[in-house]
């Protein structure tokens, strides 16, 4: 048992170790390397793209990249940022892509509206049922993430890198390659637009903070008239 737990455990390589067993063909390492930043590749690629299919996609063709260009890694940077660097460009250009589509196509006037501005709704169903406070949660972070992504792109990837991903200044100016001061900038910027959104959204749910409609009020109904016809007539 302690053999295999010790075959699990994630091998404490470098940089430069990891990139070079890439470079020599050695799919484990690779697949580590993937495993290591799937998360950050992911939220960095939809930050800039407002869709997840689009984003796992885009994800998938920046480690092929990636992997055709390892050998090129010098160490002159951290290897998530030379990642992150190539999730960018590669999620800007389906971006670009896709924004040209849709302008050609609402110039031959077959879609009235391009969907590209619109905020993004929950594709996610909800999953199921579960404890009210698991439900509350989940709810917050579907605000808050179609909050995020009503953010301008410039904004929104700062915002993900630095605070979702907690990347530092200096690593995010070098993954979306911008300036710090401009990264410091946007973020504080990105931020004050965020409370500005959410406490808008707080404001208008107010007024609907804890209805007694819908199910619940159905079901008072119901077991009060239960409780009346167990009753005797005039009793107590």
């Amino acid at each position: 048992m302690k053999a295999a737990a010790h075959a699990r455990t994630d091998p404490p390589l470098t940089d430069a170790e990891m990139a070079s067993r890439v470079a020599a063909g050695d799919h484990a390492a690779f697949r580590l390397l993937m495993r290591r930043h799937n998360q950050a590749m992911f939220r960095t690629a939809r930050s800039i793209l407002r869709e997840d299919a689009e984003a796992e996609d885009a994800v998938q063709e920046a480690y092929l990249q990636a992997y055709r260009r390892i050998a090129d890694f010098r160490g002159d940077s951290k290897l998530s940022t030379w990642l992150l660097s190539i999730a960018v460009n590669e999620a800007i250009g389906r971006l670009r892509r896709r924004q040209r589509r849709a302008t050609v196509i609402s110039l031959e006037g077959d879609i009235a509206h391009g969907s590209d501005d619109s905020p993004a709704e929950e594709h996610a169903a909800d999953e199921g049922g579960g404890p009210e406070s698991l439900a509350a949660r989940a709810e917050a972070r579907r605000l808050l993430e179609r909050t995020i992504d009503q953010l301008p792109e410039a904004f929104r990837s700062v915002f993900v890198l630095r605070a979702v991903q907690e990347l530092d200044v200096d690593d995010t100016a070098a993954a979306l390659g911008i300036p710090e001061a401009t990264v410091r900038t946007r973020f504080f910027r990105a931020r004050a637009l965020l409370r500005e959104s959410l406490s808008r959204e707080f404001d208008l749910a107010h007024e609907g903070a804890f209805e007694f409609l819908g199910e619940r009020c159905d079901r008072i109904v119901a077991r009060v008239i239960a409780r009346l016809s167990e009753a005797p007539p005039g009793g107590t």
